[in-house]
């Protein structure tokens, strides 16, 4: 069973699944397909949520487990626990012990996966819709009565040991990402990496554990999404059953540190002998997925490196022949984040050019409004994209979810076609000049021969 990081799964949904933008005639096919009405809620009396849809195009269902707890919610010392905990959860309960999870799921014709991040921990199960009752009976046993013990915990701390230092040896994507966040916040928690610091891996003690699942995994500290061939009251009912015995606990400690304004732009430098050229990634501060130009910003990630033929890709791979890769990553997040530009020198190109060229291809957004043929396009790409999401039951759950947890509210997900046309080319224009400034930007370089060598760029 795979588990995915943060970066990863995010970069790989990109723009498309949370659909920033729809036009007016998909969204009326999307309309015709799922409303806000559709949507059940309630709410257990130790504070669980549920968000349940019925679907009954296919006799399967799946149940998404958002806990409100990742990377950010840690403090030095215990990095990494969220994450850990991904891995903890499959590893025996009460009722269902050692591995037992997966087998169960397995028998019962079901399968699940799990990915952390930096603002949540999100279990995922898909099933046959019969076995409801017995995956109910599943995720009761674990929430409710999860085993940590010294022997499975050393385990398992020696996979994710395992797990950070192939991660980072073999991905220069995520070593170049931990070493950029390390340089841009030097305050929020976003700092560290969601698998956490090795110091922290290695010394975390069972009392830290223990309390940790205690206070995050409480049920007043969930959402659950329930999508596909079942019964809001029979949804109802079993969750009552299994999970309403589940006592609260009190309210996690809120998270008010806020990263200061930074004042000028930082620069760092990573050696890596095995490197065969320059890469180069970028970080602006932008805000977090609640703020009004969070829809601008991700028509920008869409122009930017949407497709092949998107700004990046067209001037620096195509044209000018500067890299053989290049993105742009805009994330969804609870708190103020990055906009990360990455980008793979060619042979024979010098670091210093390839950043050259970035930064002219965000100059140029800053400086011409972009025209309404190509703003039309990601807008027509960006709708594609959610109304296939959101055709089958698992992208309903999951995009609900994710809805709900970074936007405050699940009903704006049937706003976002308002909300994206809505979106001018002197909006994106804006948000370029906002935050596409030198003072904004934290770059980090990797080379074989890292240096300090710096222009004044």
């Amino acid at each position: 069973m795979q588990r995915y990081q943060a970066w990863a799964r995010n970069i790989r949904r990109g723009l498309l699944v949370l659909g920033a933008g729809l036009s007016l005639g998909l969204s009326t096919q999307l309309s015709a397909q799922t409303t806000a009405e559709d949507v059940k809620t309630f709410t257990l009396k130790n504070g669980m949520e549920f968000m349940v849809v019925e679907d009954g195009s296919i006799p399967n269902a799946n149940m998404y487990l958002f806990w409100k707890v990742g990377s950010r919610n840690e403090v030095p010392g215990i990095t990494g626990l969220s994450h850990f905990f991904e891995h903890m959860m499959f590893n025996g309960a009460k009722k269902y012990g050692p591995k037992q999870f997966d087998r169960v799921m397995e028998a019962n014709g079901g399968a699940n996966n799990a990915y952390t991040t930096e603002d949540v921990t999100v279990y995922t199960d898909w099933f046959p819709a019969n076995a409801l009752e017995t995956i109910f009976d599943l995720e009761s046993d674990r929430i409710a009565h999860l085993k940590i013990d010294e022997k499975m915990v050393e385990s398992e701390r020696g996979v994710v040991t395992s797990e950070r230092s192939t991660g980072l040896e073999n991905s220069n994507v995520r070593l170049m990402m931990m070493e950029l966040k390390g340089i841009a916040f030097r305050a929020h928690p976003y700092s560290w990496p969601v698998i956490g610091h090795q110091s922290d891996i290695d010394n975390w003690s069972i009392e830290d554990l223990r309390a940790f699942h205690r206070r995050y995994y409480a049920p007043n500290n969930g959402l659950v999404v329930i999508a596909g061939d079942v019964d809001a009251k029979e949804v109802e009912r079993l969750a009552r059953k299994y999970l309403g015995s589940i006592p609260a606990q009190p309210e996690p400690r809120k998270i008010h540190t806020v990263e200061p304004e930074q004042k000028g732009e930082r620069r760092g430098y990573v050696q890596k002998g095995s490197v065969s050229s320059p890469n180069i990634m970028m970080g602006f501060h932008v805000p977090n997925s609640r703020h009004d130009d969070y829809y601008p910003l991700a028509m920008v990630e869409s122009i930017l490196s949407g497709d092949d033929s998107a700004r990046l890709n067209r001037a620096l791979v195509d044209q000018k022949q500067l890299a053989t890769n290049v993105w742009a990553y805009f994330p969804q997040s609870i708190d103020p984040n990055l906009f990360y530009i990455f980008a793979t020198a060619a042979e024979g190109v010098s670091v210093e050019a390839l950043e050259k060229g970035i930064i002219e291809e965000l100059a140029k957004l800053s400086a011409e409004p972009v025209s309404e043929k190509e703003l039309q396009k990601v807008k027509n790409q960006a709708q594609v994209g959610l109304y296939r999401t959101l055709s089958t039951i698992n992208g309903k759950a999951d995009t609900l979810g994710t809805y709900q947890i970074y936007f405050g509210d699940y009903k704006k997900m049937f706003d976002a076609s308002k909300d994206m046309a809505e979106v001018s080319a002197e909006d994106v224009q804006r948000v370029a000049k906002t935050y596409f400034r030198k003072a904004n930007r934290s770059v980090m370089i990797l080379d074989k021969h890292a240096d300090s060598k710096e222009g004044d760029r």
